[in-house]
């Protein structure tokens, strides 16, 4: 596979920490629907409400798990003999979010949703790249949430942190720009974690070019390596299967 590099501008964005003890407020929703939501969905909608404003915008949703524990009750339910709540399996799907939110907003846009495994953020992002590009002129709001799955379903490689992300891809409003790349690790010959993952222009000592340039932040899951991006305005990335995701922040254009 051929490396990809992207860059996506950033008009605003939220996040929502998976360590919150509570689920957040999220008023604009009825309360008939609201109390209905499970916490993903709360935070989903949360992050993505802090993004946008009353124009229509297309959306990206994306989720590993997804509604996965309103699914496994369910389940159980069924396995127990017991009515299954038609509310319930109809919120259970994993664009649920985006259509609660479209109702919510009377926003007839497009939405999709994605899920990757652990690469379900970066791939996400790739996604609401393409429609942007095809329709620059018209936003996209990229909303990821996740949480672990239920313990019924055992250990889970590279299993997600949880909380909740959104990021409003829009030039007319961009703070900055995010660079974006996915590569192939560099195999048997990387050394440690990082491998040969550096920043697009940066050497290493004795090489001719620009100044070295201190390796990116390494983290266990996307959207830590993600927010640590937008935090710090620091590149950071995550690497598994061979693959290399990264990401660096400009204040203009790369």
């Amino acid at each position: 596979m051929p490396d990809l590099h992207w860059t996506i501008p950033v008009g605003r964005w939220s996040s929502w920490p998976a360590t919150a003890s509570a689920a957040p407020e999220i008023g604009f929703i009825e309360p008939i629907v609201r109390r209905r939501l499970s916490t993903l969905s709360k935070v989903a909608l949360k992050v993505a409400h802090d993004c946008v404003a009353q124009d229509a915008v297309r959306v990206v949703f994306a989720s590993r798990h997804g509604e996965l524990r309103r699914t496994t009750d369910i389940l159980r339910s069924i396995s127990a003999g017991e009515p299954v709540s038609p509310t319930a399996f109809s919120l259970s799907v994993l664009n649920a979010m985006t259509g609660v939110f479209g109702i919510a907003r009377g926003d007839r846009s497009p939405a999709s949703a994605i899920s990757a495994g652990a690469q379900t953020l970066g791939y996400a992002l790739l996604e609401a790249h393409a429609q942007y590009a095809t329709q620059p002129d018209s936003p996209v709001l990229l909303v990821y949430a996740d949480e672990p799955a239920d313990a019924a379903y055992g250990t889970i490689e590279d299993e997600v942190q949880g909380g909740a992300l959104a990021i409003l891809l829009d030039s007319e409003a961009a703070t900055g720009h995010m660079v974006c790349s996915l590569s192939r690790a560099a195999g048997d010959q990387t050394s440690g974690p990082l491998g040969d993952v550096r920043e697009a222009g940066a050497t290493r000592p004795g090489e001719t070019g620009t100044a070295p340039t201190r390796a990116p932040a390494s983290f266990a899951t996307q959207s830590q390596a993600l927010l640590h991006c937008l935090e710090t305005g620091q590149p950071a990335c995550w690497q598994r299967a061979g693959m290399i995701w990264l990401w660096s922040w400009h204040d203009r254009a790369a």
